[in-house]
């Protein structure tokens, strides 16, 4: 508990896991369940670090390669989008193979395909290296140029081919707007999708910090460096002249001297656990006024291996206790929290 006097807490509403995350935390919790061994996964499910080393001590095996997989093994391949290629190694390997990937990224992927099909140069805001820019580029390697800057947009060579301008899901608006007018400006007849590319979770979580951005002495954003979405609202409430922004993996790392009014929020891959453990941390005098700009209530199923996965379960115990194929109950996979299921896995 803090010794120091915080006032009171904003909390920033949406905030934490988005519907993407939500979903490859219980599919991966699934597998975990049903598999005896280790299970494999091609890069972190999703970019938290307490998310990871939750399931790392259930004995799932993070990898880089799928050539790390022996074979054989179930694999799952993370919510960031991966290479057609590697997927494909992916089922050449695995026993059982769940490709998690967030439906927005697979909505981009097809963009892309469908793109680079009827003759587009496309030009892709993302950031170096990051899994799904990455997976992204990879569905048409030799039609699309990443972009992450004006400056990079302005050294493109000349392109005489049509243009298509597409983005990694989770950048901050700031960083897509002034990269899509200079495509815009370079390209006039540039093609752009009827939806916004940019994930609504993300969109929402910058909007909330916004509305408390300029009411607060310190913010304190919970999620991992390696978290895209979570930089991004860090770097969003440093523009927005706040004087003091933390972001921090866990409470752990918050300083001792804050004081005040403190915002709190979440990336769209960090469990609420941490965030209570921040509010517990900070205890302020005249409690906790929630910020809310909208209600988030989109669901992503599970993955269809997975789907079909749960429905074996179901018939494999119903007639094991003698119940009836047509009356078994069924698994309602809306109703089950992803941070359930994850406090679960310490039990």
């Amino acid at each position: 508990m803090s010794a120091f006097r915080v006032d009171r807490v904003l909390l920033a509403e949406p905030r934490g896991f988005c519907a993407g995350v939500e979903m490859a935390i219980k599919a991966l919790a699934w597998m975990v369940r049903t598999f005896p061994g280790s299970v494999y996964c091609y890069h972190e499910i999703v970019h938290n670090q307490l998310v990871v080393d939750r399931f790392k001590a259930q004995g799932v095996v993070f990898v880089d390669t799928i050539e790390e997989v022996p074979a054989g093994s179930p694999i799952m391949l993370s919510a960031h989008g991966s290479p057609p290629e590697v997927l494909e190694a992916a089922r050449e390997r695995g026993s059982y193979v769940v490709d998690s990937v967030c439906p927005l990224v697979t909505k981009v992927h097809h963009e892309v395909k469908v793109r680079a099909g009827k003759g587009y140069r496309i030009v892709y805001v993302g950031h170096q290296g990051h899994e799904e820019a990455v997976g992204t580029m990879a569905v048409a390697p030799d039609s699309i140029n990443r972009v992450e800057s004006v400056a990079e947009v302005e050294a493109l060579d000349h392109i005489d081919q049509p243009v298509a301008l597409l983005a990694q899901t989770t950048l901050s608006h700031r960083d897509w707007e002034g990269v899509a007018v200079a495509v815009k400006k370079r390209f006039p007849d540039v093609w752009t999708p009827g939806r916004s590319d940019l994930c609504f979770a993300t969109t929402n979580r910058q909007a909330a910090l916004m509305q408390l951005a300029h009411k607060c002495d310190a913010i304190v954003v919970i999620g991992s460096a390696n978290s895209s979405n979570t930089r991004a609202l860090e770097q969003l409430a440093r523009e927005e002249g706040c004087a003091r922004v933390y972001r921090i993996n866990s409470v752990t790392e918050l300083p001792d001297d804050l004081s005040g009014i403190v915002g709190v929020t979440a990336g769209a891959s960090a469990p609420e656990e941490l965030v209570e453990e921040v509010i517990d941390f900070l205890n302020p005098l005249n409690g906790v006024e929630l910020v809310n700009v909208t209600d988030e209530d989109e669901y992503f199923p599970p993955p269809r291996n997975i789907r079909d996965l749960q429905a074996s379960i179901e018939m494999a115990s119903t007639v094991m206790l003698g119940g009836t194929l047509l009356d078994r109950p069924s698994m309602d996979d809306r109703s089950l929290a992803a941070s359930d299921v994850l406090a679960s896995l310490l039990e």
